[in-house]
């Protein structure tokens, strides 16, 4: 006589009832991670993705603030790429983010490797150089205008001191872009300088002390340790510095420059202020808005398609 088995026969209660089990907590976790992402999903549509779409659509209306409104095609993209000054602020805009980039991720890292030795009151140091970001830009932006302002700036008299009295930072288009690229790395850099000091405090000491034990010196240590393990904090960094310059630089160049002179500091976020509130081509300013946001959401994407989200090739 045969017997049939069941397909749990010779299996422990407890190994029986293991997956439901399991399912039952993925699906308690799914449940917790949706309700815990739900607020922020529903604030990034409501304040982000939703104007991001009526701005993308008002890109294809002619609109001057009174009520009249038009449909107008890719009349104001057409418009775009034969503007000379949308160039111009494309142009100044590269300038200003190879200048400021770089030496805010050397300024940062450098920062961040000095503070993180024992040194006395490195506390208050640390805190002496994080304090200007948590400072106003209007007011960064007034207090460097004073600064620099033409024979009785401080930094005027300094270089007036040096022989240089005719030069004026801020009134000579060779020049302004410069000064605010200083301005803007000097309220930065303590930013940058805490993301990469957290970044150092993960890396183990051991490879440090078997590294000292081999004979290695700062350079090589910092060459074959700190900066490889450092990648992910760099791509971050990257990132958010490019994307942080290129839109939240407004206030600073209002304040210093209003776009000046001749227009050699109208950065591209300063010429879409000026064609939205200054001339009432909301239309024009949501249109090159667009632009500038898909330029930034590609730079992104490809950034995390050749770094692989940070981590890089495993054979680096």
């Amino acid at each position: 006589m045969s017997v049939a088995l069941s397909p749990t026969a010779g299996r422990t209660e407890a190994q029986r009832g293991s997956k439901p089990a399991k399912d039952t907590r993925a699906r308690k976790e799914r449940r917790a991670a949706f309700w815990f992402l739900l607020p922020d999903s529903l604030g990034l549509l409501v304040f982000i993705g939703i104007p991001m779409i009526l701005a993308f659509t008002l890109g294809f209306f002619r609109m001057d603030g009174f009520g009249n409104i038009a449909f107008t095609g890719f009349d104001n993209y057409v418009r775009m790429f034969g503007d000379p000054q949308f160039w111009n602020s494309v142009r100044v805009t590269l300038l200003y983010l190879f200048g400021v980039v770089p030496a805010i991720f050397v300024a940062g890292l450098g920062l961040a490797l000095l503070v993180q030795q024992k040194i006395p009151f490195v506390g208050l140091i640390r805190s002496a150089l994080f304090m200007p970001y948590v400072v106003s830009l209007v007011v960064v932006g007034m207090v460097w205008q004073f600064m620099v302002t033409d024979r009785v700036g401080v930094l005027s008299r300094i270089l007036g001191a040096l022989g240089l009295e005719n030069v004026s930072l801020l009134g000579d288009p060779n020049l302004a872009l410069v000064t605010l690229i200083a301005a803007t790395v000097w309220f930065q850099m303590g930013y940058y300088m805490i993301i990469f000091l957290a970044g150092l405090q993960d890396i183990p000491s051991e490879y440090y002390e078997a590294a000292r034990i081999d004979g290695a010196g700062p350079w090589q240590r910092f060459r074959t340790i700190t900066f490889p393990l450092l990648r992910p904090t760099s791509f971050f960094v990257l990132i958010v510095a490019t994307v942080a310059v290129i839109t939240g630089s407004l206030d600073l160049v209002f304040i210093m420059t209003s776009g000046g002179p001749a227009g050699s500091t109208s950065v591209l976020i300063f010429y879409i202020y000026e064609q939205a509130f200054l001339f009432g081509e909301y239309g024009y300013a949501a249109a090159i808005g667009s632009v500038l946001v898909l330029a930034l959401l590609a730079w992104s994407g490809l950034m995390f398609a050749l770094t692989k989200g940070g981590k890089f090739h495993h054979g680096d």
